[in-house]
């Protein structure tokens, strides 16, 4: 059976995770964006390949969704070598990634998602497994402790960060190449929804891809989950025939408007317009009012909103900038605290 009847089959419908796992490139030249990235891992890949060694040790930054786990996958693929999986969180003590290093084949490629969470003893153990292929095994405690050298099989470390500045600078300067993912623009992203539409057996106009891409916030991820989303409406609401007015639809009842800005960006927004008069007010405060906790408006929702320009971070709390209160349709009060913080923002053209 094709790749197009399986995906497009009831049973693979519901599993979420296996159509975004058969979505993903599975070589170099099929990756959409990133050209930059592209060609200078290209070269790391393609000097290793012809030395017979493994390349150099990659870390990728940038926020989720962007690529970064598919290209550590490409990597693999690529050098033709396996794939080990694991992340940050999951090494909590020094032996955890022992067992996983002690294990490692010559030339296999060991991703680490979130590697800026390791726990500290993973990562000491980590700095000389990178550069000299060895790590110490302590046994006992206490003064008749003893570090036994383990050798292990050269091998290439794939880490992916959403955070790079959490870390720490030995372990940085430790990887040869150091890649920064940028958030896609919409013509991109148009590309990306073609090639996952064909995969899925959906006749997507140009239009209607337009219409996803300036919705998904410049994130892959993103653009293939809504993707998913109008298709289904699609086939429940409109004969299963897509088309820029459906996608509309589907998105618009999905809570995902036309700026990309979904329910919890919106309710952010409306609580420091309605509610704090624009700002500042502080993020714990401004959680409450939305009823989230605070890592979770920090982290999932005001990226995008400062990216956007409609918020601004200030010492003083967070403040509504005028696209804020125009893309809401409301007139900033004159006393508003965003006026008096950002007064340039606010005055007339």
């Amino acid at each position: 059976m094709s790749l197009e009847r399986d995906l497009a089959s009831p049973d693979a419908d519901g599993d979420e995770r296996m159509i975004e796992a058969a979505l993903r490139p599975k070589r170099l030249s099929e990756f959409i964006g990133q050209a930059r990235v592209r060609e200078q891992l290209s070269l790391v890949l393609e000097s290793a390949l012809r030395r017979g060694t493994p390349p150099d040790h990659v870390l990728m930054s940038g926020a989720p969704g962007l690529g970064k786990t598919t290209l550590a996958m490409i990597i693999a693929a690529e050098l033709g070598a396996p794939l080990r999986l694991t992340s940050g969180p999951a090494l909590e003590r020094a032996g955890d990634l022992a067992a996983i290093l002690s294990t490692l084949a010559e030339g296999e490629v060991l991703f680490i998602d979130e590697i800026h969470r390791m726990a500290r003893p993973a990562e000491e153990m980590l700095y000389l497994a990178m550069e000299d292929f060895r790590v110490d095994i302590v046994v006992g405690k206490g003064p008749g402790a003893t570090a036994i050298p383990l050798e292990i099989s050269p091998f290439t470390l794939v880490g992916a960060t959403t955070r790079a500045g959490l870390l720490p600078a030995p372990l940085r300067d430790r990887f040869g190449f150091v890649a920064h993912m940028d958030f896609y623009e919409p013509a991109e992203l148009e590309l990306v929804l073609d090639r996952s539409a064909s995969l899925l057996g959906v006749t997507l106009p140009d239009d209607a891809a337009g219409e996803i891409a300036r919705r998904s916030r410049g994130t892959p991820r993103i653009a293939n989950r809504l993707l998913r989303r109008v298709r289904d409406f699609a086939e429940v609401r409109a004969g299963g025939v897509v088309s820029r007015e459906t996608a509309s639809a589907a998105l618009n009842l999905y809570e995902v408007d036309a700026e990309g800005l979904d329910r919890l960006d919106r309710a952010v927004l409306d609580a420091l317009l309605r509610k704090f008069g624009g700002g500042p007010v502080g993020l714990s405060t401004l959680a409450v009012a939305v009823g989230e906790e605070p890592e979770t408006v920090e982290v999932v929702a005001e990226p995008f909103l400062v990216r956007q320009g409609l918020l601004a971070r200030t010492p003083r709390g967070r403040v509504a900038t005028a696209a804020a209160w125009a893309h809401l349709g409301l007139n900033p009060p004159p006393d508003a605290f965003g006026a008096a913080v950002f007064p340039a923002l606010f005055e007339d053209s």
